[in-house]
């Protein structure tokens, strides 16, 4: 199992840091993951979410992540294809496929802020054909010209410039909610990206029902060039060595993780019909009415906190059920740089080896 990063550029009045803080913070912090050893780095595209995500332009910020690393893998998570158009999107990731050496990490997704879609002139109605045609765009622009004939784009001999390194194309993910969206991306070949506001008991059923509609469509191998069968999944992380000061700062926890409930509540209420069993046992309840606090959090899988034993053991039970790549939101920008540091050492040093070797019980 492989251990990345997740990033939200928060930005909470209530700590005091600046956005230019919290953004040359966040970037010596990938320097410092690079160097330690971690697999890669994921940054989320947001728009007008004050304090909760600062992070409107994530190309901007792995073009310069790029130049202050060397090994880490640069994921973009996600590029949300209804309002970002597919041909442009094509031409910043070549460009960061090329300033990154052939690191970039390719997430698309369809949004879910009305907010959003509003202002930038789209149709959630549309989202679906926008997911289909962008990736249809983005897996043949790597190649020479082409054409496309469809309902969103309309084109004949392009060839899109420059061209990535990575061939046919950067690893493709798609951010997945609905259990439709993890099957379509089984049977697309691309991989997942799960998480951070779901809690594990239905990530659990994603990640079985994604296993199985890949074998169906690809069989047991590794795929055909271009695929990507991983599933990853985010969880809120902080890992120091005294376990009763983890848990302190992680305290901050609930205000991120709140605010994540508060933009993504009408997502998971949407949810009832697929996962009904589970909301006639009340287990969707208290995320959708009641407060949040550490140990429900905790319950729900959603976050891991405590020294390096209880983080070994709570992050070990994702790779035993077959999550291939673990996506760690350390601090989860609701603590001091100096602190995040400190765990990601801590994890480097104590947790990672054993995640990345046979598995433990």
């Amino acid at each position: 199992m492989e251990i990345d990063l997740f990033y939200e550029l928060a930005v909470p009045a209530h700590l005091g840091r600046s956005e230019a803080q919290v953004y040359h913070e966040t970037l010596d912090e990938l320097s410092l993951a690079d160097a330690l050893g971690f697999h890669g780095a994921w940054l989320v595209e947001h728009h007008f979410m004050r304090e909760y995500s600062h992070s409107s332009s994530p190309e901007t910020f792995l073009a310069a992540a790029s130049q202050r690393t060397q090994s880490l893998r640069l994921g973009h998570a996600v590029v949300v294809l209804p309002y970002n158009h597919a041909i442009r999107v094509a031409e910043r990731v070549a460009a960061l496929d090329i300033l990154s050496h052939g690191r970039l990490e390719l997430g698309i997704g369809r949004g879910f802020s009305p907010k959003e879609y509003q202002l930038f002139g789209s149709q959630m109605a549309d989202s679906r054909q926008h997911m289909r045609e962008g990736l249809r765009i983005l897996r043949q622009a790597g190649g020479g010209p082409f054409s496309h004939q469809g309902q969103i784009y309309d084109f004949t001999d392009l060839d899109i410039l420059p061209k990535p390194l990575q061939r046919p194309h950067p690893p493709l993910w798609t951010a997945a909610v609905s259990p439709t969206t993890f099957q379509w991306a089984a049977q697309e070949g691309i991989g997942v990206l799960s998480g951070p506001f779901k809690p594990w008991f239905l990530i659990k059923q994603d990640l079985r029902a994604y296993k199985k509609r890949w074998r169906q469509h690809h069989g047991d191998g590794p795929g055909q060039a271009g695929q990507n069968r991983r599933f990853a999944m985010t969880v809120g992380c902080l890992c120091l060595e005294d376990a009763a000061e983890a848990r302190r700062w992680a305290e901050g926890f609930t205000w991120y993780y709140q605010r994540l409930l508060d933009q993504t509540r009408h997502v998971l209420a949407q949810l009832r019909e697929s996962y009904e069993y589970y909301h006639r046992l009340g287990f969707l309840e208290p995320l959708l009415r009641r407060g949040l606090n550490l140990r429900l959090l905790e319950t729900m899988g959603m976050i891991v906190v405590g020294d390096p034993e209880t983080c070994r053991k709570h992050l070990n039970r994702y790779a035993h059920a077959g999550v291939d790549q673990l996506i760690l939101a350390v601090g989860a920008g609701m603590v001091p740089s100096a602190i995040t540091q400190r765990s990601l050492r801590l994890l480097a040093d104590e947790v990672l080896p054993t995640l990345r070797g046979p598995h433990t019980p």
